[in-house]
């Protein structure tokens, strides 16, 4: 079995919370104290929740926190979409490469969460 560090979809994961996390310092206080903190907690908590999963014994109960993974993976797409809308994040490169860490991630987390259900746990 491959480290959980060995894997894409956690790979891609810590990838956007390290970005986000070097990206707040850059923001305003304000942007800080009510996205900033929010959006930091949710992006941290995919990777957590996908790391906490993969050490679970049964496919149900890995599964379980790698559905917590997607809920906190859209979280952390809603405060990122108030982080652009809001002008937090303005430079459209920045957009563009949190757009693609989301694109990519998106499906590896389902694929993920798939290859999982396929374990044949009866659930």
């Amino acid at each position: 079995m491959k480290e959980i560090y060995e894997l894409d979809v956690y790979r891609l994961a810590e990838k956007l919370a390290d970005r986000i996390w070097r990206d707040f310092d850059e923001w305003s206080v304000k942007a800080q104290r009510t996205i900033g903190y929010q959006v930091i907690r949710s992006a941290d908590s995919i990777a957590a929740n996908i790391a906490e999963g993969y050490g679970r014994y049964t496919p149900a109960d890995r599964r379980k926190f790698y559905h917590y993974a997607r809920g906190s993976f859209e979280e952390t797409k809603a405060w990122l979409r108030k982080a652009i809308r809001r002008k937090v994040i303005k430079k459209q490169a920045d957009v563009d490469e949190y757009k693609g860490m989301i694109d990519r991630l998106g499906p590896k987390l389902n694929g993920f969460i798939g290859a999982t259900r396929k374990m044949g746990d009866g659930t």
